[in-house]
């Protein structure tokens, strides 16, 4: 593959972002974004319906966005498809997926992924592109109730692709550069390798990762009722560790919470004992019902009941689980403190960056399969 080519960019003031610090909201605050009052909209694209947790957004002083994206048209219509290569940056170089229906491929920096419900990547400032999603056929309505789970399940499998999507701040204030025309892109080549620039804020440590639902680091483990505080629920409480803390540079701690339906048993399971020093860490949690129904009780302890598409942003301390239905599962993310040290891009540098997409990209490799071998352009090797 040869040597990695360093180009020197002469670009003072687009070497990290230089605007407002990043602050998250430390007051004991609640803020909950129902699924009856939200509407799903296609932001960017018209084959993706986007739901973003807005009340969570602004009352974390726009710190952190959890959105899910819903796949609403077929691939093969002129104005869908494949998305151009094009990457992130946000602050932190932040961007987590997990997959929760259908079936999806992405391109991560020339190296292809196939992934399905439960699958959990986290990119830093990655090129990529998404090549195939699968769509249902139904009807938008119909097609936005179909259920969801972090399991591998035949059904969920069939269904038009869906995920759950997590950045630092709002996509729109941070670049977001297209950096590959899709008159360039040749199926038999990697032509979208990011060699190393300045233009990222990375964390130390920050990297790549995938985590399939299916590994032994992703099996649920028992709920450490002990150490966090009693759940009431009629099953059995597990919890899988998403392993996102370390590669996201300490930024965020990520697991899902859930159980099995009444009489049947779907969760991929082991018997050793959950970290519950990692469950319980986050300035700030956010908490999205996948599916099933959850209450949270707040300082008072009165409970909070949330339901499936529902999302709870809260200080540390302001909310705790309490309570947990059957075949229920829960995306819990912990922002930490290594946000205190992040800034937002300020407008100009964001057009600057944009403006700049095409010299990001500075050469191509020919890869002969492109399922083998290392990534070949990380920002951060």
């Amino acid at each position: 593959m040869g040597l990695q080519s360093m180009v020197d960019f002469k670009w003072p003031g687009l070497m990290r972002p230089d605007g407002a610090r990043i602050a998250l909201n430390r007051d004991a605050f609640i803020a909950i974004d129902r699924y009856k009052d939200i509407s799903y909209d296609p932001v960017y694209r018209p084959q993706a319906l986007y739901h973003r947790a807005l009340e969570g957004l602004h009352a974390n002083n726009g710190a952190f966005l959890l959105q899910e994206v819903a796949t609403n048209l077929p691939i093969y219509r002129d104005d869908t498809g494949p998305t151009d290569f094009h990457l992130h940056l946000p602050p932190g170089g932040f961007q987590l997926v997990l997959v929760t229906s259908g079936m999806f491929t992405f391109d991560y920096d020339g190296k292809v992924h196939y992934v399905g419900p439960g699958a959990v990547m986290l990119q830093s400032a990655i090129v990529h592109r998404q090549l195939f999603y699968t769509w249902s056929g139904l009807s938008t309505e119909e097609n936005l109730k179909t259920p969801q789970t972090v399991v591998p399940d035949p059904l969920c499998m069939g269904y038009s692709g869906k995920f759950l999507e997590a950045f630092i701040t709002d996509p729109s204030t941070f670049p977001n550069p297209t950096v590959v025309g899709p008159d360039e892109i040749r199926e038999d080549e990697t032509p979208r390798t990011a060699w190393k620039h300045p233009l990222h804020n990375r964390p130390a440590g920050a990297g790549f990762w995938v985590q399939d639902p299916l590994a032994l680091d992703a099996l649920f483990r028992p709920y450490p009722a002990d150490a966090l505080g009693p759940v009431e629920s009629p099953m059995p409480v597990h919890v899988r560790d998403l392993g996102i803390e370390a590669p996201s540079g300490h930024l965020v701690t990520g697991h899902i919470i859930a159980t099995d339906p009444r009489g049947g048993a779907v969760l991929p399971k082991s018997a050793a004992a959950a970290d519950a020093e990692g469950l319980a860490k986050g300035e700030v949690v956010v908490y999205r019902i996948i599916r099933g129904t959850a209450g949270f009780a707040d300082r008072a302890g009165k409970i909070i009941e949330l339901a499936t598409g529902d999302t709870v942003t809260a200080g540390a301390g302001a909310i705790r689980l309490a309570e947990i239905g059957e075949d229920t599962q829960i995306l819990r993310l912990g922002l930490l403190n290594g946000f205190d040290a992040l800034r937002m891009w300020t407008p100009g540098q964001r057009d600057e960056i944009d403006a700049l997409a095409g010299q990001i990209i500075t050469r191509a490799d020919l890869r002969s399969d492109r399922l083998a071998g290392s990534p070949v352009g990380y920002l951060y090797e």
